[in-house]
């Protein structure tokens, strides 16, 4: 390490010193500054849209993500910045009159609060002031409260030990919380703003939901913070003058995401089925307000709805998920019980949401040749129109084409992903190919943007003669339950035939060198790329990102130890054959592909040893190796610089067995 950072820390010198000259080529450097934008809602009168812009700032003692506040009309004549600073302000949402938003920033002490900014003129105005972080919040219908997620705040004695060191900690002890809250917009006669903690039980607040006459407030919640609990999600409801909470939907399945009805008389939820699954399969579920059986309906296109909310008449709920490599809108009929499908489009849908008269979707989009940007759509109308132009500059850089591509795996399963081809590829060259595996194994690659941001360039790649392919195997969302779950108890099994059936589809297509093949992946795309250096020898190169290569110890050291056990059907210490099969570090003698390892050193889903095993286990045997490790990182990489930093080396790693 000694010799890769002096290295790394001058390559990125050199990327950003090229990048400030020119514009003109894809580099990492350009499309870490690729902007996201999101929370975009529409004023309940229609006439106006807030969103956040979210950018890179990169100097020389700053590496760091921030976002701002934008307001354009719908109609497309204004569109300009709302809040301004070195800090983020994030979640904007209107007053139920439309004469102010609510949103939160870490602008003081860089501890998230809420502030509420009043269109008539003036500064936002400091709603709350925790010694923790607000989360999610929702103003009431009539516009006087705010209720809010409040995580619980370390005690005085917590404080001070911590300024003594004395701040050793227990495993799985002294939680810390996220509890609901009320408070007042208005200041009383003292200066002082009225509020409620409606939570005091040990409930870990995940989402909630306002009824329309304001007087209770319908959550779901999980018994801690753990990322392992989701399982444990349940619903409730609490009076707001009383804080007394009644429990809702309890059962043994997964309760989430409750919405009331406009009319108050329902309440629509996502649930799971029995028994719940990290692959999972979800129903929407309508219940009376005032409690009884649900009405439970159809199974969707995906079994993973996401709610968008209810229709005007409240003879639909409104949801969104992934259909293949697209986007779709859905409709519950809650009479009817049925799904219909309202639109699907060949692009990334996020941030979807309805104005408070139910009459204009707000939602982000972007495509795998066109970046992220605001949209909004009338009820019923297919045709959006395009609100923000935060990427107008990326979006004159041209992209390499991506189509899908489809193909027969091994065993006559369908199998289909996305295939960039090279800026300018001529019809009939042979180039090399990377093949890029996806995380999850629940995840999904879809039309998103090729020129974002994250640890794999693909504009970059592609603008340097790379075509890159990004497979959808058995085990990914977006195309029904029973594919999703066709990797149980088979991970590297035939879902690593589906990704060398997909790598063969694209050498019969006459683009792909098969002697200039690549694989990289993230995660689960970590664990299929050391799991395929073991398998075989075709690839030239490897880089494996937060790679999952030993199954039994990544059980034992992640913050999800359940996730394996759920898909291999037990404990390893039952079933140890099993779990050595199908980990890579059981099969490593003998691998000889050259393999870059990436890793974020705070990464507590799949911990960094997991990475240093692979490492050692190939220094060992005298493969070429190395290991770039990403300080502070979580799973993913979440700094800039730490972005370029992946990018680049990948990029480097790749130009140099590839070529």
């Amino acid at each position: 390490m000694s010799i890769l950072k002096p290295l790394f820390a001058m390559t990125l010198l050199v990327v950003l010193s090229a990048a400030a000259a020119t514009q003109s080529v894809w580099t990492p450097e350009m499309q870490v500054k690729t902007k996201a934008v999101g929370s975009p809602r529409v004023s309940p009168d229609g006439k106006r849209i807030v969103y956040t812009v979210n950018e890179a700032v990169m100097t020389s003692d700053k590496s760091e993500f921030v976002t701002q506040i934008w307001m354009a009309t719908t109609d497309g004549k204004e569109n300009y910045q709302v809040t301004f600073g070195e800090k983020s302000s994030t979640n904007p949402k209107w007053s139920p009159d439309g004469s102010a938003i609510a949103f939160t920033s870490n602008r003081k002490d860089n501890k998230n609060n809420l502030y509420v900014l009043r269109l008539m003129g003036g500064e936002a105005e400091p709603i709350t002031d925790v010694k923790s972080s607000v989360g999610d919040f929702e103003w009431s219908p009539d516009g006087k409260w705010l209720a809010h997620v409040v995580t619980d705040a370390k005690s005085d004695d917590e404080d001070k030990n911590d300024k003594g060191r004395n701040d050793y900690r227990w495993i799985d002890e002294n939680f810390k919380m996220s509890r609901l809250h009320v408070i007042a917009i208005a200041k009383d006669a003292a200066g002082k703003r009225a509020s409620m903690k409606l939570t005091n039980e040990n409930r870990h607040v995940t989402g909630f939901d306002w009824s329309p006459d304001g007087t209770k407030i319908v959550f779901s919640h999980v018994k801690s913070p753990i990322a392992n609990e989701w399982p444990t999600a349940d619903i409730a409801v609490v009076e707001v003058s009383t804080a007394k909470v009644t429990p809702f939907a309890a059962t043994a399945a997964a309760e989430t995401s409750p919405a009331y009805s406009h009319d108050g008389k329902w309440i629509a939820a996502v649930v799971s089925d029995l028994p719940v699954r990290w692959a999972q399969s979800n129903n929407i579920a309508v219940y009376p307000s005032g409690g009884g059986e649900p009405k439970k309906m159809a199974m969707s296109h995906d079994g993973q709805p996401n709610i968008v909310g209810w229709s005007a008449d409240d003879a639909k709920v409104y949801f969104t998920e992934a259909k293949g490599a697209g986007t779709a809108l859905f409709s519950a009929n809650v009479g009817a019980g049925t799904i219909n499908e309202e639109q699907a489009v060949n692009a990334v849908a996020s941030g979807v949401s309805l104005n408070k008269d139910c009459t204009i979707f707000a939602f982000a989009l972007q495509m795998s040749d066109k970046p992220q940007e605001v949209y909004i759509a009338r009820v019923g109308d297919a045709q959006p129109t395009q609100i923000s132009n935060a990427n107008a500059d990326h979006a004159k850089m041209p992209v390499g084409k991506t189509e899908i591509v489809k193909w027969k795996s091994s065993d006559g399963r369908d199998i289909e992903g996305l295939l960039t081809y090279p800026a300018g590829y001529a019809a009939g060259a042979k180039v090399p190919l990377i093949l890029n595996v996806h995380g999850g194994p629940a995840g999904v690659f879809q039309h998103s943007y090729v020129g974002g941001r994250g640890s794999y360039p693909i504009a970059t790649f592609a603008s340097k003669g790379y075509a890159v392919l990004r497979p959808n195997p058995r085990g990914s969302s977006g195309y029904g339950t029973e594919f999703r779950r066709a990797n149980i108890k088979d991970w590297g099994g035939m879902d690593y035939q589906d990704l060398m059936s997909g790598v063969d589809k694209v050498i019969a297509m006459g683009v792909a060198d098969p002697n200039r093949l690549g694989v990289m992946g993230w995660s689960y795309g970590g664990y299929m790329t050391s799991t395929i250096i073991t398998k075989t020898k075709r690839f030239k190169a490897a880089s494996a990102g937060a790679p999952v290569t030993n199954l039994m110890s990544f059980t034992t050291t992640a913050d999800i130890p359940g996730f394996i056990p759920d898909y291999f059907g037990g404990e390893f210490w039952n079933d140890p054959a099993t779990y050595a099969k199908h980990s890579a570090m059981f099969n490593i003698k003998g691998v000889s592909t050259p393999t870059l390892i990436q890793h974020g050193e705070a990464d507590v889903r799949v911990p960094i040893s997991q990475g240093y095993e692979l490492y050692n286990a190939l220094k060992a045997q005298g493969v070429p190796t190395r290991m770039i490790v990403l300080p502070r990182q979580p799973h993913g990489p979440n700094e800039p610089k730490m972005q370029v930093a992946a990018m680049q080396s990948n990029l480097e790693w790749f130009e140099k067995y590839l070529n």
